[in-house]
């Protein structure tokens, strides 16, 4: 849920805050790991991705984006905030003692049992094979390769959804639009991801953006011509007739980057560009 807060000063005149209930408690400890800071740096210390460091300190959250915990419900105990990623999580206690963080679905509540396996029953929060999940189900954390751990549909409020199923393949519309083949013994969670309201938030000031991280980003048209392409000109000259270019030279803005011949367009039934 959104609210809107009183303009009281400059940075919540048309602030936007998300109201969400959620356990405010330490995370669990044992799913703890120390999350260390790069920058955006790689290992020789260059900047190779723009407009990142500083940022409040981060613990990362092991999640069990593999739900190999087979046939063993686990009582949701708490669902929390994430600072790594936009959905929030839930903590899952199992009958044996063992806690383990999922990607918490949009209708999961505290007291619920949710369970991994080929007979879990169809409800949010249970992990299947996409084989046993029907036609038109809204699903998330997404196997690419059997017992390879969720890789797609993570991001909060986002959900995909199973076209038809043909022999070992399974067509699942992706949020992308993309529509693609996936191999059905690949397992899925079964709802919609929760914090649907996350793209809707608004930030209010520049200072909660640096907290997440993000460091100033500079508009080509407002540098010098030897720093970017769109760089100079009198006044506010814009692109011009100029095609794009990245601060490096390189075509920008509708440049296809994708390789010809990557290996998964066999799997792709309908591209997300064609509309």
């Amino acid at each position: 849920m959104l609210k809107k807060i009183k303009p009281t000063t400059p940075g919540t005149r048309h602030q936007l805050r998300l109201v969400v209930d959620l356990d405010r408690k330490k995370p669990e400890k044992s799913l703890l790991q120390i999350l260390k800071k790069h920058a955006g740096r790689n290992s020789y210390g260059r900047v190779t991705v723009r407009h990142r460091g500083g940022g409040h300190k981060r613990y990362y959250r092991l999640i069990d984006f593999k739900r190999n915990k087979y046939d063993l419900p686990g009582k949701v105990v708490a669902l929390e905030y994430d600072p790594n990623r936009s959905a929030n999580i839930a903590l899952i206690q199992y009958p044996d003692g063992d806690k383990r963080y999922i990607l918490a679905p949009d209708k999961l509540k505290r007291g619920d049992f949710v369970s991994a396996g080929e007979k879990a029953p169809i409800k949010d929060g249970n992990a299947l094979p996409l084989a046993r999940i029907p036609v038109g189900m809204p699903i998330h954390n997404l196997e690419l390769k059997p017992k390879a751990g969720g890789k797609l549909v993570r991001g909060a409020g986002t959900a995909a959804f199973i076209q038809a199923k043909e022999g070992k393949y399974v067509s699942v519309k992706l949020p992308s639009g993309e529509i693609r083949l996936i191999n059905s013994r690949c397992f899925a969670t079964i709802g919609q991801v929760s914090n649907l309201d996350h793209k809707n938030q608004k930030l209010g000031k520049a200072g909660r953006k640096r907290h997440l991280g993000w460091r100033p980003a500079v508009r080509g048209v407002a540098m010098h011509p030897g720093a970017h392409p769109h760089g100079g000109g009198e006044g506010r000259s814009g692109i011009g007739l100029k095609s794009p270019k990245t601060p490096w030279g390189k075509k920008a803005l509708g440049k296809k980057t994708r390789k010809q011949r990557k290996y998964s367009n066999k799997y792709i039934i309908k591209d997300r560009r064609i509309k």
